[in-house]
Protein backbone atom coordinates (compact mmCIF):
# COMPACT_ATOMS: atom_id res chain seq x y z
CA UNK A 1 0.00 0.00 0.00
CA UNK A 2 1.06 3.27 -1.15
CA UNK A 3 1.47 6.29 1.32
CA UNK A 4 -0.06 9.17 0.15
CA UNK A 5 2.40 12.34 0.26
CA UNK A 6 0.45 15.93 1.43
CA UNK A 7 1.65 18.91 -0.47
CA UNK A 8 -0.83 20.88 1.68
CA UNK A 9 1.06 23.51 3.95
CA UNK A 10 1.76 22.52 7.23
CA UNK A 11 -1.65 22.86 9.62
CA UNK A 12 -1.14 26.35 11.68
CA UNK A 13 1.83 27.11 9.78
CA UNK A 14 1.40 31.32 7.98
CA UNK A 15 0.87 29.12 4.19
CA UNK A 16 -1.88 26.82 5.78
CA UNK A 17 -3.44 30.31 7.66
CA UNK A 18 -2.80 32.14 4.46
CA UNK A 19 -4.77 29.30 2.54
CA UNK A 20 -7.72 29.07 4.64
CA UNK A 21 -7.98 32.98 4.86
CA UNK A 22 -7.84 32.90 0.82
CA UNK A 23 -10.74 30.09 0.87
CA UNK A 24 -12.88 32.01 2.98
CA UNK A 25 -12.52 34.99 0.72
CA UNK A 26 -13.65 33.19 -2.34
CA UNK A 27 -16.78 32.32 -0.47
CA UNK A 28 -17.69 35.50 -0.01
CA UNK A 29 -16.86 35.90 -3.74
CA UNK A 30 -13.44 37.92 -3.72
CA UNK A 31 -10.73 35.90 -5.18
CA UNK A 32 -7.15 36.42 -4.58
CA UNK A 33 -5.04 37.68 -7.62
CA UNK A 34 -2.43 36.98 -8.75
CA UNK A 35 -1.00 40.35 -7.31
CA UNK A 36 -2.05 39.15 -3.81
CA UNK A 37 -0.05 35.69 -3.98
CA UNK A 38 2.94 37.32 -5.32
CA UNK A 39 2.97 40.02 -2.56
CA UNK A 40 2.76 37.02 0.46
CA UNK A 41 4.90 35.24 -1.83
CA UNK A 42 7.73 38.32 -1.30
CA UNK A 43 6.79 38.58 2.47
CA UNK A 44 7.82 34.89 2.68
CA UNK A 45 10.89 34.87 0.47
CA UNK A 46 12.36 38.02 2.07
CA UNK A 47 11.13 37.21 5.72
CA UNK A 48 9.03 40.09 6.56
CA UNK A 49 7.73 40.72 10.08
CA UNK A 50 4.05 40.98 10.58
CA UNK A 51 4.97 44.47 11.45
CA UNK A 52 6.58 45.18 8.17
CA UNK A 53 3.67 43.28 6.18
CA UNK A 54 0.86 45.26 7.81
CA UNK A 55 2.56 48.91 7.48
CA UNK A 56 3.09 47.87 3.36
CA UNK A 57 -0.25 46.53 3.21
CA UNK A 58 -2.36 49.54 4.55
CA UNK A 59 0.22 51.81 2.46
CA UNK A 60 -1.00 50.14 -0.69
CA UNK A 61 -4.29 50.31 0.55
CA UNK A 62 -3.86 53.94 1.09
CA UNK A 63 -2.23 54.62 -2.10
CA UNK A 64 -5.24 52.83 -3.99
CA UNK A 65 -7.96 54.53 -2.22
CA UNK A 66 -6.24 58.44 -2.53
CA UNK A 67 -5.81 56.90 -6.32
CA UNK A 68 -9.32 56.06 -6.60
CA UNK A 69 -11.02 59.64 -5.28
Amino acid sequence: MKKSVSISPEYGSRAHRRAEAFACHAIEGIEATAEDIAMFEMFDREGWSDEQRRVYIIAQATETTLAAE
